[in-house]
């Protein structure tokens, strides 16, 4: 009894035939991109023209007035920098 191998088969394999390139998707996400940086742009606008209003703030050597954009900006800086460094430091002690 004889018994064949898989590669001694001397059938070739099936030709795939590449898959057809797509046309558009380049400038849809362009479109997108600009929809999405424009409409950013407008928020972030009306966010400062809406928070002009000035607010005293109260740090550990002192207190100053700032307008409320300034501040909340501020904190949101504060805020991403120390979410950074956290991440980071799990990063490191994960390895």
């Amino acid at each position: 009894m004889t018994s064949s191998s898989p590669a001694a088969d001397p059938t070739p394999p099936p030709a795939t035939a590449p898959a057809p390139k797509r046309r558009g998707g380049s400038s849809l996400g362009r479109t997108l991109a600009g929809v999405l940086l424009v409409t950013l742009t407008v928020v972030l606008v009306l966010f400062v023209v809406f928070n002009t209003q000035t607010v005293r703030v109260s740090l550990v050597f002192g207190v100053v007035d700032l307008p409320l954009v300034i501040a909340l900006l501020a904190a949101a800086v504060l805020g991403a920098l120390i979410v950074a460094l956290l991440s980071i430091r799990a990063r490191r002690r994960d390895r």
